[in-house]
């Protein structure tokens, strides 16, 4: 994942921001929204910039709106990547940051909702948390799952999926371009016992379900049409 197009339109963060609150499960601050009596919670992975995003936390204010549980851990110790950060460029900060410890850290964090009465666990991952994601469908930590514009996600990853899972595409991505994407759904649809769902999205570049400008009305409203697919799929299978 490299070049201008993963670190394109960074987010503004805010700390207060959303609906919701932040407190820790386990060691890691997380961002939490919707009911806690929710038997369903949604464990939404952020991209490289984060859990403070506004437009990440409206997405899982909405997402809980729905009548799920959400929780945005920071994967990241309260180090996002930061574009403006000349010394910690991106191959620098994932060494530091790789999905794979992300997908570790996920655990406990599912352990300890489902102590606390969950009794089925999502995991919606965008870009960098599209990674976390699959890996974790891979262990039978989650029983849905759905890939937003997805970074790092690998065929070989797409072979081991055994659960629901939607993926969502652009059409403009150099990093999960729509030929990938393409290889993903065929490899999906190979595997009839396995529920899937892919999607590209036309004329729109990496990263447009979050990172959109919230002025101009054309990227809101297709970013709302990826918001909704996600739903539909929860919707589906994850009740």
């Amino acid at each position: 994942m490299s070049g201008p197009e993963c670190c394109s339109n960074p987010p503004t963060l805010n700390p207060s921001g959303g609906a919701g609150h932040v407190e820790k499960i386990g060691t890691v601050h997380s961002y939490f929204t919707g009911s806690p009596h929710s038997k369903f919670a949604v464990l939404l992975v952020s991209d490289i910039f984060g859990y403070e995003a506004p437009n990440l936390r409206k997405l899982a204010d909405k997402v809980a709106a729905a009548g799920y549980y959400v929780v945005v851990p920071d994967f990241f110790d309260g180090e996002p990547y930061d574009p403006q950060n000349s010394s910690r460029q991106l191959p620098v900060w994932l060494k530091d940051h790789g999905p794979e410890k992300g997908s570790e850290a996920a655990k406990p964090i599912i352990e300890a909702l489902k102590s606390k009465g969950v009794s089925a666990v999502a995991g919606v991952g965008l870009c960098w948390g599209a990674k976390v994601v699959v890996e974790l469908t891979k262990s039978g930590h989650i029983q849905a799952a759905v890939l937003l514009h997805p970074s790092f996600v690998s065929l070989e990853d797409i072979k081991g999926v055994d659960i629901p899972i939607s993926i969502l595409g652009a059409e403009i991505d150099q990093i999960s371009p729509p030929e990938l994407v393409k290889q993903f759904e065929q490899v999906l649809a190979a595997k009839s016992e396995v529920p899937s769902f892919v999607k590209i999205f036309p004329k729109v570049s990496h990263g447009w379900t979050v990172r959109y400008n919230t002025e101009d009305a054309e990227a809101v409203k297709v970013a709302h049409e990826a918001h909704q697919d996600l739903l539909d799929w929860l919707a589906k299978h994850h009740k």
